[in-house]
């Protein structure tokens, strides 16, 4: 795929997504077909985030967007969730200083209970770090699930109306934005899932309603630059009409 024609084209040359979210699948599957523990896969596709993320701050990507861990993986067994805890403390510690290099402002989206105070440490310490940079926003969803982000955000706006802040005719589309943990960010243009799957997962349902959704059979550790890029080529060759006839794109929420 290295000589594919996206290669040859500058960033400047197509039409690169905004924000782009990526469910990261196929940890498992790559580990297993080598008889490998599971744990290994997971940390070859922690090895695979670097060059992603560095490229798509290359390509002039506003926001990317990676399911790590969702609400439901807790149901995993003990082992392997204790090694994703400690495997995801660790890649932060490592790739701070990469974020800083790219001018990557780095950002946690996910419910807090649950996770530990050692982990929660490594993605305050990161956001904190990089809360100064201007460049592409990089968001893990960890502990995150979609449902559980709208139910928040419709307690939150519950309390804005029961405390007289917000009249309930005024509620609309952006209200609700403005109250997901995405909130000042685009909605993902390009929703990336690896491994074949063709589910979304509970990730990012309020925000991914006009994605264009590329799927590919990849496994997450074998995706590389090579397929980024593929699948940056495939949405720009899309025409994106969001109901209409002239493309024309709607008003963001903010």
């Amino acid at each position: 795929m290295d000589g594919a024609p996206w290669r040859l084209l500058p960033r400047e040359s197509m039409r690169v997504p905004r924000h782009i979210a990526i469910i990261m699948d196929g940890n498992g599957r790559w580990a297993g077909a080598r008889g490998l523990p599971r744990i290994a896969g997971h940390r070859e596709g922690a090895r695979r985030v670097r060059g992603i993320v560095e490229e798509c701050a290359r390509l002039g990507v506003e926001a990317l967007t990676l399911y790590s861990f969702s609400s439901e993986n807790w149901k995993r067994p003990e082992d392997e969730v204790t090694a994703l805890m400690e495997l995801a403390r660790h890649q932060l510690q490592l790739e701070r200083q990469m974020m800083l290099a790219n001018n990557i402002r780095f950002r946690r989206i996910g419910r807090r209970e649950g996770l530990s105070a050692p982990v929660l440490a490594e993605f305050d310490r990161t956001e904190d770090e990089t809360s100064n940079c201007t460049g592409m926003t990089l968001c893990l969803a960890m502990n995150y699930g979609s449902r559980q982000e709208m139910v928040d955000a419709v307690r939150t706006i519950a309390l804005r109306v029961r405390r007289g802040d917000l009249d309930p005719a005024a509620i609309g589309e952006d209200t609700m934005s403005a109250a997901l943990e995405t909130h000042g960010l685009p909605d993902p243009d390009l929703l990336v899932r690896t491994a074949g799957e063709r589910r979304l997962s509970n990730f990012l349902l309020w925000q991914v309603s006009y994605a264009e959704i590329y799927v590919t059979d990849v496994l997450w550790p074998e995706f590389k630059v090579p397929e980024l890029q593929a699948a940056v080529a495939d949405f720009a060759a899309r025409r994106r009409t969001y109901g209409g006839l002239d493309g024309a794109r709607p008003t963001p929420a903010t």
